[in-house]
C-alpha cells in the first residue's frame, strides 16, 4: 500500500500558530506567480499533471500514490477541492505556479505538516516536464526556500527532493498516523 501523503497525517494543533495567515500570492522575478490552488483550476491542473505524469510518478508515486494512471478530470477535481478545503483550514497548502494571465498551470508547491520526524514542515515542488532545467525552475528552486523562511512560521522546514531525496525521507522515523489513504 502506498505511503501516506503528509497532508493526511494528523496535525498537532500547534502546526501553525493561530495568528498566522497564509500568503495568497508570491510573485516571481520571471513574471510568474504562485497562489493557492482551487477546485476551479482543474482544467489547467489536469493537463499539467497528465503531461508530466511519468516524471511526477517517479517523484511522488511511491510516497503519495500520485498521480494515478488514467487520472480522470473528476478525480482531479475532487483532489483539488480537498486541497482547497485543507488550505482554508490551514491543514496543508498547495500553491499552483502560473504565468501572469493564469492561462496555464506550470507546476505546484506543497507545504505540509511533517510526515516524518525531524522537521516542522515538509515542502516540495515540481514544474511541468518542458520547464525542467529552465530559468523558471531555477527561480523556483532558489525562491521557494527563501519564501518559506521569510513568510512562514516554520523553524525547521524540510525541502524534500532538495535537502534530501524521497527515499531518504522514507527512511526517517515515521510520525504516528492513522491507516494510510493514498492521495496527493
Amino acid at each position: 500500500m502506498p505511503e501516506q501523503h503528509p497532508a493526511e497525517v494528523p496535525r498537532p494543533p500547534s502546526w501553525l500558530p493561530s495568528w498566522f495567515r497564509h500568503p495568497t500570492r508570491l510573485d516571481l522575478a520571471t513574471g510568474h506567480h504562485l497562489r493557492p490552488i482551487r477546485e476551479v483550476d482543474v482544467d489547467l491542473d489536469l493537463p499539467a499533471v497528465l503531461g508530466s505524469r511519468e516524471r511526477l510518478w517517479s517523484i511522488y508515486g511511491e510516497v503519495w500514490g500520485w498521480p494515478p494512471e488514467g487520472m480522470t478530470r473528476e478525480q482531479d477535481r475532487v483532489d483539488l477541492a480537498r486541497h482547497e478545503a485543507e488550505i482554508a483550514r490551514h491543514e496543508s497548502f498547495n500553491y499552483a505556479l502560473f504565468d501572469d494571465e493564469e492561462a496555464e498551470l506550470l507546476g505546484c508547491v506543497y507545504l505540509d505538516p511533517p510526515g516524518r520526524a525531524g522537521a516542522d514542515a515538509d515542502v516540495s515542488w515540481w514544474v511541468v516536464d518542458r520547464l525542467v532545467g529552465s530559468e523558471l525552475e531555477a527561480v523556483l528552486d532558489a525562491g521557494v526556500p527563501r519564501w518559506v523562511h521569510r513568510d512562514w512560521p516554520f523553524t525547521a522546514p524540510r525541502f524534500v527532493g532538495r535537502d534530501l531525496t524521497w527515499q531518504q525521507w522514507l527512511a526517517l522515523p515515521p510520525l504516528p498516523s492513522p491507516s494510510p489513504s493514498p492521495s496527493r
